[in-house]
């Protein structure tokens, strides 16, 4: 036995190493595409959470208008995303690629979808507050068109790397399944 104190193991110069068996790559890259997919689902749950406190203030009344503004039309269908993060947090443990694949559909469907919608939605507004300098909604004194720019500009490329995570997790997943099959 070799230590990093002590002399090599009796019969070795350290160059047998080559027989030693190695983690495929393909479940290498699995288990780095699948921490990558948790934290951008971590994000994307913040972004809903947010758009989803603004959705629950407004409609509850909790506070005045000029405070929080009334939500956008987009942001209800919106509220849909969290689908497929729960659809993709179902699949990684088990590596159930029809779930994955219902989560990569359902956050075209439910998350970009509603985001395009929201920027047309919303460029008006946005134009408005560029050639004039005047916003009517606000949240917490800042401008909600502005506001909501932002969070979509982060949400889109969080849905989008999750997106292509995915896409790569399942190439991995089908590799790994094909390699199964010609055992």
């Amino acid at each position: 036995m070799a230590s990093r104190a002590g002399p090599r193991a009796a019969g070795t110069d350290g160059s047998d190493f080559a027989h030693r068996e190695k983690v495929a790559s393909h479940y290498q890259m699995s288990v780095a595409l699948k921490s990558e997919i948790r934290k951008l689902n971590i994000v994307h749950v913040l972004l809903w959470l947010l758009v989803a406190a603004q959705v629950t203030v407004s409609q509850l009344d909790l506070v005045s208008r000029d405070t929080v503004a009334a939500p956008y039309q987009w942001e209800y269908p919106y509220l849909l995303s969290i689908v497929p993060s729960v659809f993709s947090f179902l699949a990684l443990p088990r590596n159930n690629i029809s779930y994955l694949v219902i989560g990569m559909i359902s956050a075209g469907l439910f998350c970009i979808a509603p985001l395009i919608y929201g920027g047309m939605e919303m460029f008006p507004v946005a134009q408005q507050l560029y050639r004039h300098g005047k916003a009517y909604r606000f949240i917490f004194g800042f401008s909600a068109v502005s506001v909501m720019y932002l969070l979509m500009v982060i949400a889109v490329q969080v849905h989008a790397w999750q997106i292509y995570y995915s896409k790569k997790l399942l190439d991995a997943w089908f590799t790994s399944t094909q390699e199964k099959k010609k055992k």
